[in-house]
């Protein structure tokens, strides 16, 4: 049993680090035209910051709600979406993307030495696996749609 634990922890990590039936999140921005990050193309709601925004504070929120009982969550959903349509600047891209990441390590981390199955105590019902198959189903859905908007603004390979 310990071994498949495992394996499922391993797996859990990959799909959240995207690849395999997905494109990853730095597959989805990588050589992106800094000019594209806050162009919203006709009939799309969100520009690819706004996205990438979106992506770093839901995935901080969800490590964060499995780290600390007081974590309080944004306002749904004005606090989970930027108004702005782009960045401020190169450092406030950079900044995103590092967040995502330093964010996505330690939630892994917190994965693979916590007993993922066990309710969290402050929830109602949410465990460390169920909050980890949110994270990775929510970035890839809106790693997709990124690419998307690529595609549209003819900016993908």
């Amino acid at each position: 049993m310990e071994n498949q634990h495992k394996i499922l922890i391993n797996e859990i990590s990959k799909l959240l680090q995207g690849g395999s039936a997905h494109a990853s999140f730095h597959e989805a921005i990588k050589g992106l035209n800094p000019k594209l990050r806050g162009v919203k193309p006709d009939n799309m709601p969100y520009t690819i910051w706004q996205l990438v925004e979106h992506i770093r504070i839901a995935q901080w929120d969800m490590m964060r709600f499995c780290k600390d009982a007081d974590h309080q969550s944004p306002k749904w959903p004005d606090e989970y979406w930027p108004k702005e349509v782009t960045p401020e600047d190169d450092d406030a891209w950079n900044g995103a993307l590092k967040q995502i990441d330093d964010d996505l390590d330690e939630f892994i981390e917190l994965l693979e030495h916590s007993d993922i199955y066990q309710p969290l105590e402050h929830g109602d019902g949410q465990s460390i696996l169920r909050e980890a198959l949110q994270i990775a189903d929510h970035n890839a859905y809106h790693i997709g749609e990124i690419i998307v908007i690529r595609r549209l603004l003819d900016d993908w390979k």
